[in-house]
């Protein structure tokens, strides 16, 4: 665990300089992953609370967040409960907070631009089985990480003057019509009108959406949709 954290390079993770200190950031991995007891786990909460992926007096994350947050929860998993408690608690800090503006988005496999929020909830739901072990405190960031779907296109064709996209569904696409990001190549354009037309069965990932006003030659396989509220998150 220990090598996974010194392996990132910090200092190079972007971060608004008046409040991200990736020093805090290393440092207080390391801490909470050797934290052997309640208050060696609060210090070292403190450190990543007060600069290192969050700053929580102004309710700030960083986009060191989306990368600590799969050690985070190797933390969780291996580390003593409290650790362990206080790992879960930084997640879902993270989660829930707004980054500053120019600082908003990471790269992931699936897009150079994604907000944070959904970097972190796709983090989250690679882990389900292990946050779904941990009581409630997991399984209420698994339900929060799910508000930040992901759509990827496989197939779509033409309903009318609307488009009917085949893919997969990570997360809950929420119902009535919303505004999405389609992201693609790098690029990425907003779709105003978007909705569920079929939901996956369970223990599948396959659904459709109907994206209203637009082509299929406009929504090729591999693109992918995400909420645009997300991407409007700003501190």
């Amino acid at each position: 665990m220990l090598g996974a954290i010194d392996a990132v390079d910090w200092g190079a993770v972007p971060g608004h300089p008046d409040w991200y200190e990736p020093a805090r950031a290393a440092r207080g991995l390391r801490a909470l992953a050797g934290a052997a007891n309640l208050v060696e786990a609060a210090e070292a909460g403190s450190l990543l609370g007060g600069g290192g992926i969050v700053h929580g007096h102004s309710a700030a994350v960083f986009p060191a967040a989306a990368v600590a947050t799969p050690l985070l929860l190797d933390i969780a998993q291996h580390g003593h409960p409290a650790a362990r408690d206080t790992a879960l608690g930084l997640v879902d800090e993270a989660l829930s907070s707004y980054p500053h503006a120019e600082y908003t988005r990471v790269t992931t496999p699936y897009g150079t631009a994604v907000p944070i929020c959904c970097a972190i909830a796709d983090h989250l739901r690679a882990r389900t089985a292990l946050l779904a072990g941990l009581g409630k405190r997991g399984r209420t960031l698994l339900a929060d990480a799910a508000e930040h779907w992901r759509f990827e296109i496989r197939e779509c064709v033409a309903d009318g003057t609307d488009t009917a996209a085949f893919g997969a569904l990570a997360g809950c696409f929420p119902g009535g019509v919303h505004a999405v990001e389609l992201h693609l190549a790098g690029e990425i354009a907003v779709l105003d009108e978007v909705a569920l037309e079929y939901p996956p069965a369970e223990g599948s990932l396959e659904a459709c959406l109907r994206v209203m006003g637009q082509r299929p030659g406009e929504l090729p396989p591999g693109a992918v949709l995400l909420p645009a509220e997300c991407g409007e998150r700003v501190h």
